[in-house]
């Protein structure tokens, strides 16, 4: 049964849906939303490896929550959603939202095929707990940015490479 997804244009609005499985394929544009997760101090950013079933990026490292957008979904309802699916955040109503931190574009390449993504980072600030979607996150820690920084001057350190693009905008 075919997923669809929103599909973009290069100027990032959306234009229509495909099949998620056709979307990377052909790489046509699309949109992922992720919330960047610190603690309630501020210090440390949650920090995920990704399953090794997952369809693009098996196994890479992460630090943001995320995912493709939904045909018609808003960026900061798809941020909502993604937290709540992959680390088991649920917002209430009477929790802030997450705060937007940066919007971007990735035009890069996966295992020989062209991937191209706007991106919508956001932030929260939470301690957990948390319950893992296990098709999405095989693990998970926490680390000071000084630590995650020193893991990404590895370029050999399997970490998903359009969230590596947003890293400068992302850490302090």
């Amino acid at each position: 049964m075919p997923e669809m997804i929103a599909v973009y244009d290069a100027a990032g609005r959306e234009i229509g849906a495909e099949d998620r499985a056709v979307v990377y394929a052909e790489g046509l544009w699309h949109a992922s939303a992720g919330v960047l997760v610190r603690s309630l101090d501020g210090t440390r950013v949650y920090v995920h490896r990704r399953t090794d079933t997952k369809s693009v990026f098996a196994g890479m490292h992460d630090c943001l929550a995320g995912g493709v957008l939904d045909p018609g979904e808003d960026p900061a309802a798809a941020a909502i959603r993604e937290l709540g699916e992959e680390l088991g955040i649920h917002l209430t109503p009477a929790d802030p939202r997450p705060t937007p931190l940066i919007t971007s574009s990735w035009d890069g390449e996966w295992a020989g095929i062209p991937m191209r993504c706007h991106l919508f980072a956001y932030e929260v600030h939470s301690d957990g707990p948390f319950t893992h979607q296990p098709s999405e996150v095989a693990d998970a820690w926490w680390w000071t940015d000084t630590e995650l920084r020193t893991h990404l001057a590895d370029p050999a350190w399997p970490f998903v490479p359009d969230t590596r693009t947003l890293i400068p905008h992302l850490l302090r």
